[in-house]
């Protein structure tokens, strides 16, 4: 990943990013309340903030659905399988759309293990010596649609998108 920062800072991405997906049930797992989502829930008063901290006080939190699930300064704090874990239990059980802001430098993760989850690095943010990454997925739009899926490929083009079996 080049060194390429961006402007904002890592709430104003957060900020951005919830009024981009306008979430209802909002999942935070981070060691601090993050400023941007608490004044994203007064703001939107629709929306379910649901907060934990690492370990995860509450299991029974895992057994439900969120519209977008952000992880902050955790992952720095947690082994690297206990790290995976969290990640790849959200990502596959409790939410479509995940966010994870990480400082690599004081982790033990590598940009190939977030690559790993299928997440991708959305923007980089440099501050007093330290460098923080945002990651995101989504399932939506994590792959494209192959250019080979569509009706000129078919035997029968006339039945695509008609019959499922």
């Amino acid at each position: 990943m080049a060194n390429i920062f961006s402007s904002r800072t890592p709430q104003q991405a957060l900020a951005s990013l919830l009024e981009h997906h306008q979430p209802r049930r909002l999942l935070c797992v981070a060691r601090e309340p993050l400023p941007a989502l608490a004044a994203y829930a007064q703001a939107h008063p629709h929306c379910q903030l649901v907060q934990a901290s690492v370990p995860l006080d509450d299991p029974s939190l895992l057994a439900e659905r969120y519209d977008l699930v952000i992880v902050a300064d955790c992952l720095e704090h947690l082994p690297l399988r206990q790290g995976r874990e969290l990640l790849g239990g959200l990502r596959n059980f409790n939410t479509s759309r995940l966010a994870v802001l990480v400082d690599l430098a004081a982790s033990e993760w590598q940009l190939t293990d977030f690559y790993a989850l299928a997440l991708q690095a959305s923007e980089r943010f440099a501050r007093d010596g330290q460098v923080v990454t945002l990651f995101s997925y989504d399932l939506h739009d994590y792959k494209q649609v192959p250019d080979w899926l569509n009706a000129k490929f078919w035997a029968n083009p006339q039945n695509f998108g008609k019959y499922w079996w």
